[in-house]
């Protein structure tokens, strides 16, 4: 946590720009390093979703994840994304799947959740 506070005054601006981008950024990151550790304490549910509803197609776009007929539901916050068959998980484990992340099997579930297991 206190890597990201010591963010706050840096005037580097990520891809896409201003808070969001710099939130968006540092939350997909830190997932990037925190997850596979197996640290679940690293970002709170609220930040997660700050990043989750700032997400647009485009931006789904951009990591190339075939979303296509599936419905994301986060079961820790009021987000869900999409239209399809559901997949509930938790909104960290759900942000790293949209950012093409490999999210650790057994997180995701639903009908539509099959399609996003991790190969072995």
């Amino acid at each position: 946590m206190e890597s990201l506070r010591d963010n706050v005054g840096h005037p580097w601006s990520p891809p896409g720009g201003g808070p969001l981008g710099a939130l968006s950024h540092d939350v997909i990151h830190g997932l990037d390093v925190s997850t596979p550790l197996g640290r679940e304490d690293g970002v709170s549910p609220e930040r997660i979703g700050m990043v989750l509803g700032g997400l647009r197609p485009k931006q789904v776009a951009f990591f190339g994840v075939d979303l296509d007929g599936v419905q994301l539901h986060a079961e820790d916050i009021d987000w869900s994304y999409g239209s399809g068959a559901p997949v509930h998980g938790r909104a960290q484990d759900l942000l790293l799947l949209v950012c093409g992340r490999r999210v650790p099997a057994g997180r995701l579930h639903g009908p539509g959740s099959g399609r996003f297991v991790p190969a072995r």
